[in-house]
């Protein structure tokens, strides 16, 4: 299994969709990064060789922000936002859609499985 960036990507998958197990590549970029180090991008990641390799590794370190450092540049400004006490820091302190989304129906994903409160059950009048 080749390895770039500290993450290993399948052998047995065309270089075009291996590149896509990186953190901010995508179907655009994979091409883009194939067309760019003049690999084929049919080409099974088993067989590209060292150089082919080096030159992957060489243009993503150089020109682009992937992987950890892209994590990382995401989380700096999630907590920007919270700390500058936006709406959208807001939301993400809470847990709850920052986009727009409804949340009375649905965004069970973002607010986590539903918290039952216990209703009254047979009150009784006591008179």
């Amino acid at each position: 299994m080749p390895r770039i960036l500290g993450v290993d990507i399948p052998n047995d998958k065309k270089i075009r969709i291996s590149l896509r197990y990186l953190y901010g590549i995508g179907p655009f970029l994979a091409d883009q990064l194939c067309e760019r180090t003049e690999i084929d991008p049919e080409k099974r990641a088993r067989d590209l060789s060292d150089d082919e390799l080096a030159k992957l590794i060489a243009l993503l370190d150089n020109e682009y922000t992937v992987e950890g450092q892209l994590q990382r540049v995401v989380q700096q400004n999630i907590a920007r936002l919270r700390d500058i006490n936006c709406y959208r820091g807001f939301r993400h302190r809470r847990g709850l859609p920052v986009r727009g989304q409804r949340t009375q129906t649905n965004a069970r994903t973002r607010k986590g499985p539903r918290k039952t409160v216990a209703g009254k059950k047979g009150v009784k009048d006591m008179r």
